[in-house]
């Protein structure tokens, strides 16, 4: 009986040590140290209880280091399994490099659209590397009480665009619009390529671009400059020196009545608000138009190439291409958005205004970010500048659109 006992109790021990053994931990490299908390409270452990013998581990580096830091481990062989992946041209690179493996043949890929995963692929589309995991979308973000006290409806045409700034100028108790010009990436990211794709037609523009058939010196390519241009007078005094910092405070101290706005405003602008929030998307040109949003690809998640534990690392890649984890994810981080093709319901009234967007316009990224930067001058530090000098009258749209487009001709042989 003794020895029986002993028998069960090794056999016990010894199956107990091959399900111990089975156990894989996964190692997620990241940037977005911010998120840490939400992946060790909310993500993972809803991964893990799906995938026992499946552990992960997210652990970020500093944004700033990131790269760095990351191409190093990858150099070194000590990098984690699953890597987060930043848009274009650096994950394009590591691609490239034999570091991050081809995912194309992932299922959960048939759940994201061209647009999703421009960012993550090569040039010519073949392969896709990384898992698209959510983008940011532009648009305005209202002070809802300023409208309702001035009497203001919500603006769907350029027209009622400036009806509206004349009417918040006119009253004077408001600045109209919040945005400075001393960080000009904010004159671009929130003015040029914000409002821009209503006038080039999104994806149809951006790709007509690349290709050389469409040049930043065409009509569609300079008309976002001149509305640029319009803005000047509804942006307060000083508002040459004032940062991006400034351009924050200004809308949540109820000091202006608009914000042109990122949707990573979100999560900030509701703790630091008092006021009642609205957003609404580009104004287009007549009642009736197509409508375009820059729904721009921000963050993807892809496997190392050389990871020992590629087939439990392609089950928590599926799941991240998966619709209960677009919910996980775009609820835990309202602002940053779900790049899957299932709609995901929003928790936060203003994240959902936004994503809503989706429904009723075309989504496109970034004129800039896809092939026409690699090059010197760089086409998207260039149009910084360019959008930051227009709306403050010290050069004329069609100057900075000639000048964008000899630079872009300079280096890159579609546009010679």
């Amino acid at each position: 009986m003794t020895k029986t006992f002993r028998f069960a109790l090794l056999a016990s021990t010894l199956l107990g040590g091959v399900a111990s053994a089975q156990d894989v931990t996964l190692t997620i490299e990241s940037w977005r140290n911010d998120d840490l908390t939400i992946w060790q409270d909310t993500i993972i452990p809803a991964f893990e209880a799906q995938n026992p013998g499946i552990k992960v581990v997210f652990a970020p580096t500093a944004p700033a280091e990131y790269n760095a830091a990351l191409n190093s481990k990858l150099d070194a062989g000590s990098a984690g399994d699953l890597i987060t992946c930043r848009p274009f041209d650096a994950s394009l690179a590591l691609y490239e490099a034999g570091q991050l493996a081809d995912l194309s043949g992932l299922a959960a890929m048939a759940n994201f659209s061209p647009v999703a995963k421009s960012a993550w692929q090569t040039d010519d589309g073949a392969a896709t590397f990384c898992v698209p995991m959510a983008s940011v979308i532009h648009g305005f973000i209202y002070n809802k009480d300023a409208f309702d006290a001035l009497g203001i409806a919500v603006p769907t045409t350029n027209e009622e665009f400036y009806a509206a700034l004349d009417k918040i100028k006119a009253d004077g108790t408001y600045i109209p619009m919040a945005m400075g010009t001393n960080d000009q990436w904010e004159a671009a990211t929130m003015g040029y390529n914000n409002i821009g794709p209503n006038f080039w037609k999104g994806e149809e523009g951006r790709l007509a671009l690349i290709k050389g058939e469409q040049k930043l010196t065409d009509p569609q390519w300079v008309a976002p400059f001149t509305e640029l241009a319009k803005w000047k007078d509804y942006l307060g005094d000083g508002f040459e020196a004032q940062t991006y910092p400034d351009s924050q405070n200004l809308f949540t101290l109820g000091r202006a009545a608009i914000y042109p706005a990122g949707s990573w405003e979100i999560s900030g602008f509701n703790t630091q608000a008092t006021f009642k929030m609205g957003a609404f998307p580009p104004p287009v040109a007549a009642a009736g138009d197509t409508c375009y949003i820059s729904d721009h690809t921000d963050i993807a998640i892809g496997m190392n190439a050389k990871s020992p534990n590629a087939e439990q690392a392609k089950v928590f890649l599926e799941w991240v291409g998966s619709p209960e984890f677009a919910t996980l994810y775009a609820n835990a981080l309202p602002g940053f958005f779900s790049l899957n093709s299932t709609p995901v319901e929003m928790a936060d009234p203003l994240a959902q205004e936004f994503v809503s967007w989706r429904g009723k316009c075309q989504s496109t990224i970034r004129s800039t970010y896809q092939i026409l930067s690699r090059g010197t001058p760089n086409l998207e530090n260039e149009t910084w500048n360019a959008s930051a000098n227009v709306i403050k009258g010290t050069e004329t749209p069609e100057d900075a659109a000639k000048r964008l487009q000899e630079g872009l001709a300079s280096w890159y042989d579609p546009q010679k």
